[in-house]
């Protein structure tokens, strides 16, 4: 249609979702004018042209109607050259209708109106602030800096998600979802101050878009002035459980279970109306009954083949008991702190060494360590021990215990006399014979010597410390004296325990009774690979210690599994026996130093805080003596604390560990015990373990005893 002699009218139409407010305008929103009149047959019979943009729709079927149709551009505006004429104005966007509006158009006129297409789009917001309290859009309308803040859209349409699509813009701050196209976001305002205006655009795939804007205002917060000290402290690296640590919480406290002090107590019990045991206190106390049974058992089948020597004899008997009964890792009660009435021990120490504690409780996590063998559980390095031996029985009796069969269920009677023991498989005694080691090396095996020779009248040297020793026969310790020196035939030799030690540790004592030693199977590695370890734990410890860093407990692994494999090829022959042997004549020996009327014998030194009462007995002799004057409080530590290490390392399933937890464990549950064998050791033998902590660091190999010669030989130049 030619509009060259039309006359045309201008009209401005601008789409909006609410009048009243400026900023929800709707774009690409189509606008549709619609002209009522008669026209002339061409006109009417033209279908549709296009000036400007504009599109003319004419209906071939009526000549009375004319549609002119145009989106609105990115301001919500669509502006349309049309002939004068009376129209009328419809708006669709979103698929909604607006209502119809007429408009009638003049020559040159300039006419404008607003159309509303009630999408009621509008934005929900809240600051998430103490200030602004109530629902979640509270619509704060101001809050300090830092606040965050929430967004949600709301409208009234049907559009499916998937056809839709929000985007969220912001003048300052940040939103902290990654993909704002979604219906709520959260914005923060953490260092922005001042107005921030926040817009939400709705669009139609292919189709129609509309804006809500409105604004916020983020307050400068108030400024507080701290007093006092800010602390800022930082923590250790966390580690996970692992079940050894139950494992090692027992060799802890069955190790401790065994000290004089308890072995003391249950002397006491049993022959000096001490105080009963109150199994609350602990489970060492729970185990008191079953020690008295087991002592009631041995008195009966141990005899001495010598005159007034029950006493003795019954002591002998009440150690052995004392030992067995402790030394026994699956021992009931089993050796983890009973008592919930208040805090528990246990728990207490993995708390101080930053270790995990078991939801389930120690004495379980332990059960689930132990590995089924046989219908019975075991620890897992018997477990593997017991694979490699598939085709031995296990004998469930022991020869004493045996009860003879029918002669010809022969099948029994092997069965009976063959195989493994199921004792020393599922219940092996936990003892080490370093402990024996270095108290023999704090001279508590001399000292008994020597008041054993003056008791028989043997000069030792041309002045005699101790010729004025005399012990009247009116005091049990005289008679229990005369059984221990008649026992001697019965006790091992210096000589057998000095190759056990180079056996199982490749040491050895020095000195005119242990001349001529010829052993024929030595562990000389160990000493430097327990040293190594021993300066890597040091290692760690600084790292462990500095919370900067993630400490590296690999190097310690690798000599844990090295310190295993040296020990483990030493547990043979006297492995079995000597140790627990050991252990029953040097307690008995420390028991009898301790009595009351050595007190009066020797001079001891009252204002020494000894944490056992035969310390300052064996002290006082080397004195007298001109041994060496490192106290045997050293020794003692030496050897508890080496016990405990080297517990936890023969007994534990290293061999095939890679990953570096559980050594990491292990470092941090056993380092009161590993620092404070690398401080006796320097007291002892003035070699420190932990100089040039460094992981290439060369170790000082030497056997303790030639160190100790090496000290007593400069203090007797000195003296």
């Amino acid at each position: 249609m030619s509009t060259k002699n039309t006359q045309l009218g201008k009209v401005t139409i601008l789409v909006t979702d609410d009048p009243t407010v400026q900023n929800t305008p709707i774009r690409n929103a189509w606008v549709t004018l619609t002209r009522r009149g008669k026209e002339s047959a061409g006109q009417a019979q033209q279908k549709s042209k296009t000036k400007g943009g504009v599109e003319e729709h004419s209906d071939e079927y009526s000549c009375e109607e004319k549609i002119y149709r145009k989106e609105t551009n990115e301001d919500a505006l669509a502006i349309l050259e049309v002939p004068c004429g009376d129209y009328e104005i419809c708006c669709e966007a979103f698929g909604i209708v607006s209502k119809k509006a007429d408009i009638t158009v003049t020559q040159d006129s300039c006419l404008t109106r607003t159309i509303v297409i009630p999408l009621q789009f509008d934005i929900e917001w809240g600051a998430l602030a103490e200030n602004c309290q109530g629902t979640e859009f509270n619509q704060c309308i101001q809050a300090d800096a830092g606040t965050t803040w929430v967004f949600s859209v709301h409208h009234n349409l049907t559009i499916q998600p998937g056809n839709r699509k929000i985007r969220w813009a912001t003048t300052r701050g940040h939103f902290y979802e990654s993909d704002t196209a979604r219906d709520m976001v959260h914005l923060s305002t953490h260092g922005h101050v001042g107005e921030i205006r926040v817009s939400a655009t709705m669009s139609e795939i292919g189709s129609a878009s509309v804006t809500k804007e409105i604004p916020v205002f983020s307050n400068q917060p108030p400024i507080t002035n701290v007093e006092g000290n800010l602390n800022v402290s930082l923590t250790r690296t966390e580690t996970s459980f692992t079940e050894d640590t139950a494992f090692w919480t027992g060799i802890r406290n069955s190790t401790d279970a065994l000290s004089f002090n308890n072995y003391l107590r249950f002397m006491d019990w049993i022959f000096c109306g001490g105080k009963p045991p109150n199994p609350k206190n602990g489970f060492e106390d729970g185990r008191f009954i079953t020690k008295k049974e087991e002592y009631d058992r041995l008195k009966i089948q141990r005899f001495l083949p010598f005159a007034d020597s029950d006493a003795y004899r019954v002591m002998k008997a009440a150690t052995e008991a004392f030992v067995m009964v402790n030394c026994g890792v699956q021992q009931e009660p089993l050796p983890f702190d009973p008592n919930t009435n208040r805090p528990n021990r246990d728990d207490a120490y993995l708390n101080r060494r930053d270790l995990p504690i078991p939801d389930v409780g120690l004495s379980t996590a332990f059960d689930q360590y132990l590995v089924p063998v046989n219908g019975d559980k075991t620890l897992p390095y018997l477990a593997v021990i017991r694979r490699k031996l598939p085709d031995i029985p296990i004998k469930t009796t022991l020869f004493e215990n045996a009860v003879p069969r029918n002669q010809g269920d022969l099948a029994e009677i092997f069965d009976n006399c063959f195989g493994l023991l199921q004792e020393k498989l599922e219940n092996p005694c936990l003892l080490e014979l370093i402990w024996s080691y270095w108290h023999e090396e704090g001279m508590l095996v001399q000292s008994m010597n020597a008041i054993s020779r003056r008791f028989q009248n043997i000069r030792s040297s041309v002045q005699d410390p101790l010729a004025n020793l005399e012990m009247d026969p009116l005091r049990p310790l005289n008679n229990l004296l005369w059984s221990y020196i008649q026992d001697e035939p019965h006790r091992l030799t210096i000589n057998r325990r000095n190759y056990e030690y180079d056996h199982h540790y490749g040491l050895r004592l020095e000195g005119k009774a242990v001349q001529n030693f010829s052993p024929v199977d030595t562990r000389s590695k160990f000493l430097e690979a327990f040293h190594h370890l021993l300066r890597l734990c040091t290692v760690f410890y600084k790292q462990d210690d500095d919370t900067t860093v993630k400490a590296d407990a690999f190097p310690v692994l690798n000599a844990l599994k090295e310190v295993h494999l040296i020990l483990s090829q030493g547990a043979h022959n006297q492995f079995g026996d000597l140790p627990s042997s050991a252990r029953i004549e040097m307690l008995m020996q420390q028991w009898l130093l301790a009595r009351p009327e050595f007190r009066e014998l020797l001079p001891t030194r009252i204002m020494v805080a000894y944490p056992e009462p035969w310390m300052d007995r064996v002290d006082a002799m080397k004195k007298l003596q001109g041994w060496t004057d490192t106290s045997v409080l050293h020794f003692r530590n030496l050897g508890m604390f080496g016990e405990q290490l080297l517990l936890s390392i023969r007994w534990g399933h290293w061999s095939d560990e890679f990953e570096p937890v559980k050594a990491l464990n292990w470092a941090r549950f056993f380092r009161p015990q590993a620092q404070g064998y690398i401080h006796a050791y320097r007291a002892a033998t003035g070699v420190d373990l932990s100089a040039d902590p460094t992981v290439n660091a060369r170790v000082d190999s030497t056997l303790p005893s030639v160190l100790l010669q090496k000290r007593l030989a400069s203090q007797q130049r000195a003296s």
